[in-house]
């Protein structure tokens, strides 16, 4: 019988999709489509891809970019830490290895942000390396062919990274790594796999025990937490006054409009000067929004403010008025995108 990493490989050349980065091996295009494809849509991808690597077609010209200009190409794909750890690894392959992207599975996965999987799809990728890059779509596909459903135990997915291992095809390992990727992503999905389109229906164990829509068996993850907040758009003239936030933790250095947690209006002040050490005058209700990360759900009322006084932003960095009109050259997280559409409608 034909191997079915064979198989699996005739069937990626006539299916495979034609994606930008799948043009190109060079090292550095490969790891930035990986590092976006993380948590994110191919269709959404496509575009980010494209305008960063027209802004950034190289690892010197994103070691040398201003971080702010960084985050605000990146806006709107969210988990921001990708972008920081892509230009912070820019700068120490520029800076400590000639600029020149590290070319062994073990350099590759010491980079910041870059784990495991990362580091296997790029090895393989770019440099042949038979190194396994397993994600959700690999997990799942192989899970049905070898009958390992228990896809959340950590035997289980040492055995599947094992056994990708170990059908790796001489001198086809990209085209095998992403091979098994597309499967997972086209035809071996997760609730309703199209099991009549799949090469692999001879040699998937879940297909002859009919458990195909059944596996992988993944425990339901808990919610996320709700936290509501009181959020205020502070308004001096035509400009606005942004907040950035801290440089670790949750949106890391992005520019935001300022708030506390709450859910009263007559909460918004006290707490905001407690927190920020300025005095606000709070005007009307402006807008609800709603975002949902990962494990988290913001609820946010959202009022127009002054600051009352003449209070000073001396002693104050993380401030900075902003003219409404200049408030699209910040990285400002998507979380904020309805606020910022009403500001620009109203």
């Amino acid at each position: 019988m034909q191997p079915w990493a064979e198989i699996l490989l005739g069937w990626y050349e006539e299916e495979k999709r034609d994606l930008p980065w799948r043009r190109s091996r060079d090292p550095y295009a490969i790891w930035i489509s990986e590092i976006m494809l993380q948590q994110t849509r191919v269709e959404t991808v496509r575009e980010y891809y494209h305008r960063w690597m027209t802004r950034f077609p190289d690892i010197r010209s994103l070691a040398e970019a201003d971080l702010d200009m960084v985050l605000k190409l990146w806006e709107g794909l969210g988990y921001y830490s990708r972008a920081r750890n892509l230009h912070k690894a820019a700068r120490l392959i520029t800076d400590e290895m000639g600029g020149i992207f590290p070319t062994s599975y073990k350099q590759i996965l010491a980079l910041p942000g870059v784990g495991p999987y990362t580091a296997g799809a790029v090895a393989s990728i770019a440099f042949g390396l038979p190194v396994p890059a397993v994600d959700g779509n690999v997990l799942r596909v192989m899970s049905r062919i070898f009958a390992l459903p228990e896809i959340d135990q950590t035997s289980v997915q040492t055995a599947i990274k094992q056994l990708v291992a170990d059908h790796f095809p001489p001198g086809r390992e990209g085209d095998y790594t992403q091979a098994l990727m597309e499967l997972g992503a086209l035809v071996c999905v997760p609730r309703r796999p199209l099991c009549d389109c799949c090469p692999l229906t001879g040699q998937c164990q879940a297909y002859e025990q009919n458990t195909q829509s059944l596996w992988p068996v993944i425990r339901e993850k808990k919610p996320g937490k709700e936290i509501k907040r009181l959020v205020v758009v502070i308004k001096r003239g035509d400009e606005i006054l942004m907040h950035q936030r801290p440089a670790t933790g949750l949106l890391a250095g992005l520019w935001e409009f300022p708030g506390v947690e709450g859910s009263l209006k007559k909460e918004l002040a006290p707490k905001f000067t407690d927190e920020y050490g300025l005095q606000l005058k709070v005007g009307k209700h402006l807008v609800d929004a709603i975002h949902v990360f990962t494990h988290l759900q913001w609820d946010m009322k959202v009022y127009e403010a002054t600051l009352a006084g003449d209070d000073e932003l001396g002693g104050k960095p993380d401030f900075r008025w902003i003219r409404l009109k200049e408030l699209e050259q910040l990285a400002i997280p998507t979380a904020f995108r309805r606020i910022r559409q009403v500001l620009f409608t109203n």
